[in-house]
């Protein structure tokens, strides 16, 4: 049998409850006029948590939602955020995070519009978690989130196959491997599967800040063809980048096709030499990366061993298929940059 929306013998319940409600909204308007995103994360999780607290205890029904947000919007009519739907996710925000420390500490961090985002498309916690970590880390807007998640982000970390556990400390090589993915996606680059080296090379520099955001935080961009001079021989590095958390050169080669195992001897020579010539006292072992078009797990894993520097294989991919509807959503260059800056003022959707 369905549980009714109110017993109204609780009327004097329900006027507690809109009362209380109404007080906590004004004092949220007085600290920070709901301009301050923690302030307003923590007062929907609030109206989340009395929400499902009064329906879980005292057996009120899906519709008090609606009712709540007649009462609260004619309370305070030029105030958004609200709205039936937008109750409802305060509600679901409540449920899926019980403690307020999680909510301070992290979900308050994000605009709502994310924690919305994320609540309709991750329902693992610890990948939610993940995301909102990601998001306070990089800057993401709500579109850069959401193409984060559509391509797969979480599942992409950490799977580059790497020698960095035989070759660098643990605390960094642990670092290392997560902050290489598997595969990356060019997608902004707008070439086509039949692309060369030397185009994808120069498409990335000339897109370096969508690079740089598809690499994630930390790298710095160094050089592309930089040269290093061997025995008087002149050598160039596809990529060179130094990495703020790392401590340490970064050295990227591009490769066409299927990764080949001469392709980790290469690299092993021009880590060596950046080591040499590049790296000061204060700087980490350098770290190679090889990006091929595909790869063999046991042919990497013969090609890495014995190595002494450290270096990872993974794939990039270019022109990948996306939904229609989702491309046609897509956001500029100058939208993202718009909404990161005002992302801390996101306001909820209606």
């Amino acid at each position: 049998m369905a549980k009714s929306a109110l017993p109204f013998s609780s009327e004097d319940s329900y006027a507690a409850l809109l009362d209380g409600l109404k007080t906590q909204i004004r004092s949220a308007q007085v600290k920070a006029a709901l301009a301050v995103n923690q302030e307003l994360v923590q007062l929907y999780w609030q109206i989340g948590r009395e929400i499902l607290t009064r329906q879980q205890t005292q057996g009120w029904g899906g519709k008090v939602i609606d009712r709540l947000a007649k009462d609260l919007k004619r309370e305070f009519p030029d105030m958004q955020g609200f709205g039936s739907r937008n109750l409802k996710y305060m509600r679901a925000f409540a449920a899926a995070y019980p403690e307020t420390e999680f909510v301070q500490q992290l979900a308050a961090q994000i605009p709502w519009g994310h924690n919305c985002l994320l609540l309709d498309k991750i329902k693992d916690p610890t990948e939610r978690r993940w995301y909102m970590q990601q998001t306070i880390a990089n800057g993401w807007s709500r579109n850069g989130l959401a193409l984060q998640i559509e391509g797969g982000r979480y599942g992409n970390q950490g799977n580059a196959i790497t020698n960095f556990e035989h070759t660098l400390p643990s605390h960094q090589s642990d670092l290392a491997q997560q902050l290489i993915k598997d595969p990356y996606n060019f997608d902004f680059l707008t070439l086509g599967q039949d692309a060369q080296e030397r185009e994808i090379e120069r498409g990335l520099v000339d897109r370096i800040r969508d690079f740089l955001l598809e690499l994630g935080v930390g790298f710095a961009f160094m050089g592309s063809q930089y040269e290093i001079t061997v025995d008087g021989k002149d050598y160039r590095i596809d990529l060179l980048f130094y990495h703020a958390r790392l401590h340490c050169y970064v050295v990227i080669d591009l490769q066409m096709g299927e990764f080949e195992p001469e392709f980790s001897g290469r690299m092993n020579f021009y880590v060596s030499a950046v080591d040499a010539y590049l790296r000061s006292g204060g700087d980490s072992p350098t770290i190679g990366i090889i990006l091929c078009r595909s790869k063999q797990k046991t042919t990497v894993e013969f090609a890495l061993q014995g190595l002494q520097k450290p270096i990872g294989v993974s794939t990039y991919q270019l022109n990948q298929n996306l939904p229609d509807a989702f491309k046609t959503n897509l956001p500029t260059p100058e939208q993202l940059e718009r909404e990161m800056d005002a992302a801390i003022a996101a306001l909820a959707p209606e």
